[in-house]
């Protein structure tokens, strides 16, 4: 759906040098493998793809938004913290009803997939996937447990900071916007080829989170807070780039 279809007027703005990473970035190895060698074909959204399969809160469970309770028989191993934080646009409104997964490594630092193997720890009752609707003032909230930084062989002695992948989707699955969300102060930043794929300073803070002692409860969690800015100046960096709908 195109913004003259919606009667929605945005604003528009020079794309930013430095904020989206190149499709090719030599520093990360496996781009080389993937990205596209010819131009891109763009394909135009129809009926099909504007309509279904709906996202709504009657698709989302009891504990989805909790990733430490969603095992029977115990509680996720490491620390928790609550991850909050407002969908905007680039003038500051909010986008309501809109889907927000994440998924994440345990707390060694291991994802439950077939491939990854190396030698941390599972958590039996740990998933590492949750999802939430955002709210009428674009508000999400997830509890869950701070992911362990991993290995991955990209260069010697390479290991990821520790962060968290945040998919967000519109009113269907063909409009996704997929992120990562850092942790302040982390030493793993400069060395890391994904977080420094995005050349702009500026662009790659606004993947970090922050330290919210005001939302930190008690003897029982810690608080970041990550606010996601679609478009604009003030954009959270996305893996790859929006096309032009007009």
């Amino acid at each position: 759906m195109t913004h003259q279809q919606t009667g929605l007027v945005l604003p528009r703005y020079e794309p930013a040098i430095g904020v989206h990473p190149p499709l090719d970035s030599p520093g990360y190895k496996s781009t080389g493998l993937r990205f596209p060698h010819a131009p891109l074909v763009v394909l135009p959204q129809r009926l099909t793809e504007m309509t279904g399969p709906l996202l709504g809160e009657e698709r989302i469970g009891e504990l989805d938004h909790d990733l430490t309770r969603q095992h029977p028989g115990g509680e996720a191993l490491g620390q928790r913290i609550l991850v909050h934080g407002r969908v905007l646009e680039s003038d500051g409104r909010p986008v309501p009803n809109t889907l927000v997964e994440v998924w994440q490594a345990n707390a060694a630092g291991r994802y439950r997939h077939a491939l990854d193997t190396w030698p941390a720890p599972l958590d039996p009752h740990f998933t590492g996937a949750g999802r939430v609707m955002t709210d009428a003032e674009g508000r999400y909230e997830f509890l869950t447990i701070k992911p362990g930084a991993y290995p991955w062989r990209n260069h010697p002695n390479a290991w990821r900071p520790a962060h968290i992948h945040f998919s967000l989707f519109g009113r269907a699955f063909t409009q996704r916007l997929v992120t990562q969300m850092y942790f302040p102060d982390d030493p793993l930043f400069d060395q890391d080829p994904i977080f420094l794929s995005v050349r702009d300073e500026g662009a790659r803070q606004r993947m970090v989170s922050r330290y919210d002692h005001d939302r930190t409860t008690p003897e029982w969690a810690l608080a970041f807070s990550f606010d996601i800015v679609l478009r604009g100046r003030e954009a959270t960096p996305f893996e790859e780039e929006e096309e032009d709908d007009e």
